[in-house]
């Protein structure tokens, strides 16, 4: 019978395990990450199946992913990430979800210090594998999990960040709700998402390919239902920024 290697946890990872709902026995993270969901992917939420997903969730789109994100945060305000707003403490925990290739979990990384942890949550293998070996460090750790069914328990981080995701997630609210519950009093929450205004009704009639943008409200509104205060809205033509807080 061949020997099963076993792969030892990153200090990052041995750190997020203490902060999972329900830790693994046998934690797998043969390609640098933790990997919650298994072979098969198999989860209990709906996953998105669209042409978009697909695109990014490939080796390819991974890396033309992380490009394209690297240039519109050097040219566009509507990129920069709101790492100062978060006052993210020292030590403390940052989560990115739906991290991608990892650039955003590692600026994480550098606003939580040394001492702290960032954790970036996908559900795409190619992409989680550039992030790990790209981005990696000793404070940063990644996570193959559902954004619908975050695997950390509640009230577990300081700060939490989502850029350009939300749209291809099938049940967002479900999402916003999970990132809500994970956040810690004092907590700040950023998210980045596609918005197209009142056109939006118009848009979830069109064939898509599994993507979606929302009505000017909507993520604020939902933020709000979930005890979420000081709720703000910023938009930059088809691209909204809402922030908020956890008293």
């Amino acid at each position: 019978m061949a020997e099963i290697r076993k792969f030892p946890l990153s200090p990052a990872l041995q750190r997020a395990m203490t902060l999972l709902s329900d830790p693994p026995s046998e934690p797998q993270v043969s390609r640098g990450y933790l990997d919650l969901l298994g072979a098969a992917g198999e989860v209990g939420a709906q996953q998105n199946t669209g042409a978009i997903q697909r695109l990014w969730a490939s080796s390819f789109g991974s890396m033309l992913y992380d490009n394209a994100q690297a240039v519109a945060r050097r040219l566009l305000e509507a990129w920069q990430h709101p790492i100062d707003w978060l006052e993210i403490p020292a030590g403390g925990v940052a989560l990115d979800v739906g991290c991608g290739p990892g650039s955003i979990t590692t600026s994480l990384a550098k606003a939580v210090g040394p001492d702290g942890l960032a954790l970036g949550i996908d559900v795409s293998e190619p992409m989680l594998a550039r992030a790990v070996r790209v981005q990696a460090g000793g404070q940063t750790g990644f996570l193959r999990a559902d954004a619908q069914q975050l695997p950390l328990r509640g009230q577990t981080v300081d700060a939490v960040v989502s850029i350009a995701v939300l749209q291809l997630i099938p049940d967002p609210v479900a999402a916003l709700g999970e990132m809500a519950r994970v956040l810690k009093p004092g907590g700040r929450i950023a998210l980045m998402v596609p918005t197209a205004g009142s056109a939006s009704r118009l848009w979830r009639v069109l064939p898509k390919a599994g993507a979606r943008v929302f009505h000017d409200d909507e993520i604020a509104d939902t933020l709000e239902h979930q005890g979420l205060t000081s709720v703000r809205v910023k938009n930059f033509g088809t691209i909204q920024w809402v922030r908020a807080k956890r008293d």
